[in-house]
């Protein structure tokens, strides 16, 4: 049975909702603020409590985790996401997941913290070649540092990569600019040549193509 991928914009932030018939997986849970907006999306998908079945974070900063805690609270759903990230959500500092902690990444993530409410300890950790289809979703982790320690993809069976943060697509195809660590960050974009990756989601921006990020 086939994947239907719909991707939720929350504020700028991608979420993608991958339908395998009648139960859903969640990438990436958007930000606090754009709940509401959340909610009314995922009723126009069809997705209600109890087909909800996991919630998988590419990495762990606010605009990607914000509605993590609440969702599973009134959707049932597990929560999933690398072990380098789980301390990042259960404490609210961003910075946990960081190494370097960059002067630009110590002041967004000084203000910007998941609060008390927001807070929650994933139902399990995945790493690099975990195999989602367990848990009705045809893909696999890959583990693409850089960004942050602990920044994940998930790649589907027909090619499609579910990226975060490692790339963007705002203006155009781009590198991000926040980067904790530089020579981790290159080889992740490095590795993506040797994947099989027909189309990139990222966490902000359109989809795009790998023929087309090949080109720049």
């Amino acid at each position: 049975m086939g994947q239907e991928i719909i991707t939720i914009n929350l504020g700028g932030v991608n979420c993608y909702l991958v339908k395998t018939g009648k139960t859903f997986v969640l990438i990436d849970s958007g930000l606090s603020s754009q709940r509401a907006r959340m909610e009314k999306e995922l009723e126009r998908a069809g997705c209600r409590p109890g087909n909800l079945k996991l919630i998988v974070l590419t990495h762990g900063d606010i605009d990607h985790a914000g509605n993590c805690a609440y969702l599973r609270e009134r959707f049932g759903a597990k929560i999933a996401m690398h072990p380098a990230e789980a301390e990042a959500v259960e404490r609210g500092d961003m910075l946990v997941s960081r190494k370097r902690r960059s002067f630009l990444a110590t002041i967004i993530f000084s203000v910007f913290n998941l609060k008390k409410s927001e807070r929650f300890k994933p139902d399990f950790t995945v790493g690099e070649g975990y195999d989602l289809s367990g848990h009705d979703f045809d893909a696999r982790v890959l583990h693409l540092p850089g960004h942050s320690l602990g920044s994940i993809g998930f790649l589907t069976g027909d090619g499609d990569l579910f990226c975060g943060d490692l790339l963007v697509n705002v203006a155009k195809p781009a590198r991000n600019t926040l980067i904790d660590q530089p020579e981790e960050y290159n080889r992740s974009i490095e590795r993506l040549n040797s994947l099989g990756i027909r189309t990139i989601y990222p966490g902000h921006g359109r989809p795009f193509s790998m023929e087309h990020w090949r080109t720049l």
